[in-house]
């Protein structure tokens, strides 16, 4: 991975082989950030997504793996009782054209992952709702 930071933007470049999540950890954490959108394109070959079944209160994950395009990733970085927190949902295509997605849990890049991460002056962090099941942004 390599990225450049340009005010209150990173743009990172990852590569194959790396775990997007664990990238997106490792480069918020070296910049210091609280709070950012995120945004990115690229190509896995192995990824794993979930959907949340709200009346159970669980997530359902499915993993995928041969050749993807990332179609839309999308999220936010934020902290849960101080700590870094990602929420990431993530669309990829295969050859056919059919469209797999869901909330990311794993995503291992095949060619490059392009991301940009806007940094958002400022903090928000995550509490368990009992009622919803889900870590919430909470406004404090």
């Amino acid at each position: 991975m390599e990225y450049r930071r340009f005010q209150d933007t990173l743009i990172v470049r990852m590569d194959k082989g790396e775990e997007i999540l664990e990238q997106l950890r490792m480069v918020s954490e070296r910049e210091g950030v609280r709070l950012a959108e995120v945004s990115a394109l690229g190509a896995v070959n192995d990824i794993t997504v979930g959907v949340f079944k709200t009346d159970e209160k669980k997530y359902y994950a499915n993993r995928f793996t041969g050749s993807y395009e990332i179609v839309s990733l999308t999220g936010t970085v934020s902290t849960m009782d101080g700590a870094y927190y990602a929420h990431l949902h993530m669309s990829a295509g295969d050859e056919r054209g059919m469209v797999v997605g869901g909330h990311l849990n794993s995503a291992v890049v095949s060619a490059t992952c392009e991301m940009v991460i806007r940094i958002i002056d400022g903090s928000v962090d995550r509490a368990f709702s009992e009622e919803i099941g889900l870590n919430l942004l909470r406004f404090n």
